[in-house]
C-alpha cells in the first residue's frame, strides 16, 4: 500500500541528503518518481544538499495543486510510483492534504522532508498538517549540534550574529560561515542557548571579552 511519510528534523540534520538518497534508491530499482522542493538554498527548481549534491526539481508555488498535477501527468502517459517532496515545511496545509489524496486516491508513495518548527519554535503549517496526516513520522537520527556541542533542537534566526524572535515566518537566509554581519542567517541551538539567545557569534564575543590580558614576559 502507498504511504505518506514525513521525515522531520532541525536544520543540519541531513534531510535534503536523505531526500536525494531516497530518490536514488527508488530510481535505481526501476521505480519512477518526481522531485519537488520549495525555496531551496541553491535557488529555484533544484534540490540540493550541504554536501554539494543536487538534482533538478519542480518548484512548489502557492498555486500548485499536487493532486491535479499528478493526475495530469498520469493522463499524459507518464508512469509515477513516488514523489519526493523536500522543504515541505513551506507547503500550505491544503497542499499537504493534496499529497495525502495522491497517496489514498492514486496509490502513489509520497516522501516528505522538512523541519518541524520555525525560528520562534512554532510549527510550520505544512509540518503541522504532515504530523496530523502522515502514515509515519520519522525523526531523523543524524543529530545537529549546537555551538556548545549539545544536541541542537531549535532553529534560530540571526541578524548580524544576534538572535531575533520576531518577524515573518519565512525569510530566506544564509547558513554559511561567511554570512555578512548585516545579513539574515540561521543556526541551530540547544534549548538552553536558544532560551538564553546565545548564538555562536555572541558566545564567541563573550568569551573574548572575558579573557585576561597575558602576563608581561621579558624578551630576554
Amino acid at each position: 500500500m502507498a504511504e505518506l511519510v514525513f521525515y522531520a528534523g532541525t536544520m543540519d540534520c541531513g534531510k535534503s541528503t536523505l531526500a536525494l538518497q531516497t530518490d536514488h534508491n527508488h530510481s535505481t530499482r526501476g521505480r519512477r518518481g518526481m522531485v519537488f522542493t520549495r525555496l531551496d538554498r541553491a535557488g529555484e527548481s533544484v534540490l540540493s544538499s550541504r554536501l554539494g549534491l543536487e538534482v533538478p526539481a519542480i518548484e512548489v508555488t502557492d498555486e500548485l495543486d499536487f493532486r491535479q498535477f499528478v493526475v495530469e501527468t498520469l493522463s499524459a502517459g507518464v508512469a509515477l510510483d513516488y514523489l519526493i517532496c523536500d522543504e515541505a515545511q513551506f507547503y500550505s496545509a491544503e497542499q499537504v492534504e493534496q499529497l495525502a489524496a495522491v497517496v489514498d486516491d492514486l496509490r502513489i508513495d509520497v516522501y516528505a522532508f522538512g523541519i518541524m518548527t520555525d525560528f520562534r519554535t512554532r510549527l510550520f503549517p505544512g509540518s503541522s498538517r504532515l504530523v496530523e496526516l502522515s502514515d509515519r513520522v520519522q525523526v531523523l537520527q543524524v543529530e545537529a549540534l549546537c555551538w556548545c556541542g549539545a544536541r541542537a533542537t531549535h532553529n534560530a534566526r540571526t541578524v548580524g550574529g544576534v538572535m531575533v524572535v520576531e518577524g515573518d515566518q519565512v525569510v530566506v537566509g544564509n547558513t554559511g560561515a561567511t554570512t555578512p554581519s548585516s545579513a539574515v542567517a540561521y543556526e541551530v541551538l540547544c534549548r538552553r542557548h536558544y532560551g538564553a539567545r546565545r548564538t555562536a557569534e555572541t558566545a564567541g564575543q563573550e568569551h573574548m571579552s572575558s579573557q585576561t590580558l597575558p602576563f608581561n614576559v621579558p624578551l630576554d
